[in-house]
């Protein structure tokens, strides 16, 4: 069996809960310097690049700043951070459900986004608790889209992470999630909807392909309604890019606040935390595959739609 190489320990510390980038030089590499590689490989350009070599922001292995003659070596590493961009602050709180040695596990709320990705780093949930719980090495187990509330896991150990995360790739969770939707007496519930769904990538929109073996299949219950809406228990066995939006969509019955489904409106802007999906990650349960506890953890979290319509449609 073929040893994966070494990667060795980044010399700089995370700067508000993001790691630095690492930047492995390829081995058939000829370029003579370190500076004239990172112009040609990354996007910033030459004069970006020179600043940031010029401040010492750019690292080896041992910690010892790149400079504009520093020899490329063909495999080796340097890492630096990446000027962060600007971020509207998320102005909800990310409740701690349970926290031990192995897991922590949150209750996020709508508009903040699970991990660094694009224009959303330090306004993430990981970046957030990597600092305020002063855990570098935390990760996440899986994640839920930014305008989703509700449970959330994290691991603290590294050598531990894969095992949480096969948990979910292995369908070994029990998840359950609450919407609010329109409520139609015509509409038989409860069922469970199969279908194919495809997201391509630069596409906002997942879809349905008609005929196509199925991918994705939820369980569909209404808990209750009343005034035309209803409050409905959505249970996820699988785990396709906006399942369960696309399928109560399907069934004529659109996540209220759904800026996608069944139109695309747009993106939700970052500064607007008006009307937020009406999708909760209600229930997470699993055993520990550490530890051998049988976890169930229950979002504290409303639906403003359901306990509060007229704030939420205001």
């Amino acid at each position: 069996m073929r040893r994966k190489p070494r990667i060795p320990p980044s010399p700089l510390p995370q700067r508000d809960g993001v790691d630095p980038v690492r930047v492995k030089l390829p081995p058939d590499g000829a370029w003579p310097t370190v500076r004239e590689h990172l112009v040609e490989r990354l996007a910033a350009g030459p004069g970006v690049i020179d600043a940031m070599v010029r401040e010492g922001r750019v690292v080896g292995e041992d910690g010892t700043p790149v400079t504009p003659d520093t020899a490329y070596v063909p495999g080796a590493f340097v890492w630096f951070h990446r000027d962060l961009p600007a971020e509207v602050t998320v102005p909800f709180a990310l409740d701690i459900v349970h926290r031990d040695e192995h897991i922590v596990v949150v209750d996020k709320p709508h508009f903040l986004a699970t991990m660094p990705r694009g224009s959303h780093v330090t306004q993430t949930a990981l970046a957030r608790l990597r600092s305020e719980l002063g855990i570098p090495a935390l990760g996440a187990a899986h994640r839920l889209d930014r305008l989703t509330a509700g449970l959330l896991l994290f691991t603290v150990r590294p050598e531990e992470r894969g095992a949480y995360q096969t948990l979910f790739s292995d369908r070994l969770v029990h998840k359950e999630y609450e919407a609010v939707a329109p409520y139609d007496p015509d509409v038989p519930l409860p069922r469970t909807v199969r279908s194919h769904i495809q997201k391509d990538r630069g596409i906002i929109a997942a879809y349905e392909i008609e005929g196509a073996e199925p991918n994705s299949e939820s369980r569909i219950e209404l808990v209750g309604h009343r005034e035309g809406l209803g409050r409905y228990r959505l249970t996820p066995h699988t785990g396709r890019t906006h399942q369960l939006r696309v399928h109560m969509n399907a069934l004529g019955l659109p996540i209220l606040g759904d800026p996608v489904y069944p139109v695309v409106t747009g993106p939700v802007a970052p500064d607007d935390f008006r009307r937020p999906l009406q999708l909760l990650a209600r229930v997470l349960e699993f055993t520990d595959p550490v530890t051998g506890v049988a976890h169930r953890f229950v979002s504290g979290r409303a639906l403003t739609a359901w306990t509060a319509h007229d704030t939420w449609a205001r």
